[in-house]
């Protein structure tokens, strides 16, 4: 009797609770891809969308500088873009709240094994799109120390914002604003012997009012000195601020955009 008890118990936790989305089969067949979407999505509709594109490398050549571009034309109303890498040691690459942007953002991580790299978009419906690739690699960008950490130098740069603002159609007025920035920072993973999680972990983009135009939340994947690439809805200079998980905080201004 208690047997049964018991075998009773377990299929009671193993089977889905009443009103838990389905999980869609996964088109990259990745052996996480049901974990992922647990974790991520939990009981929020998802759905494989085509018009959620993810450009990377089918190799990445360098490990710890992997360029990704996610984007999604014909999709409306996307409030949030996560980024996560299925079988990264830290699965969470990136959150963007593009707020008066396109759900577009160009950046780089690190690597550290073969993986899928998956956009999930939300839209205002509470929807889940996703796309995604698998990046084939020799890894250990993940478990690397980063360059910074063996110099003294970056301490005098910590933060140091270099940022472009132009306009990639110069025939269309009300085009969207491209914005280009980098800042410097190590981006240290926490998973190098000795040496701590140390990245930014918040950065916003605002227009001359202050009004929020987007915000990105980079993790500890994202790659040193990282650069991000936006398409902003806006007109003149626009101001960034961030800080990372140490307090350190960075601002700057960028005027533009350029003709």
């Amino acid at each position: 009797m208690k047997r049964l008890m018991v075998v009773c118990l377990t299929l009671a936790v193993l089977a889905p609770t009443a009103g838990t989305a389905a999980v869609p089969d996964d088109p990259l067949q990745s052996s996480q891809w049901i974990y992922m979407a647990r974790k991520f999505f939990r009981d929020a509709p998802v759905v494989f969308d085509d018009r959620v594109k993810v450009q990377a490398p089918d190799y990445a050549e360098n490990s710890l500088d992997t360029p990704v571009q996610v984007s999604a034309p014909g999709l409306d109303d996307v409030e949030q873009v996560l980024v996560f890498a299925d079988l990264s040691p830290i699965t969470r690459v990136l959150d963007y709240y593009p707020v008066k942007a396109e759900p577009s953002i160009g950046f780089a991580f690190k690597i550290q094994q073969a993986t899928p790299i998956r956009a999930a978009m939300r839209t205002s419906d509470g929807t889940w799109h996703v796309g995604g690739k698998w990046i084939d690699a020799q890894g250990g960008g993940c478990t690397a120390p980063s360059v910074a950490s063996a110099s003294p130098i970056w301490e005098t740069r910590l933060g140091e914002t270099t940022a472009r603002l132009w306009s990639p159609d110069r025939e269309d007025k009300h085009a969207s604003e491209r914005l280009k920035v980098r800042v410097i920072h190590p981006m240290d993973t926490g998973l190098a012997a000795g040496i701590p999680a140390f990245y930014i972990s918040e950065m916003t983009i605002a227009d001359a009012d202050g009004q929020t135009l987007a915000r990105i939340t980079p993790y500890e994947p994202v790659s040193e000195n990282p650069v991000f690439t936006l398409d902003l809805d806006a007109d003149g200079p626009v101001t960034l601020s961030g800080h990372d998980n140490n307090g350190n905080r960075f601002n700057s201004r960028v005027d533009g955009p350029e003709s």
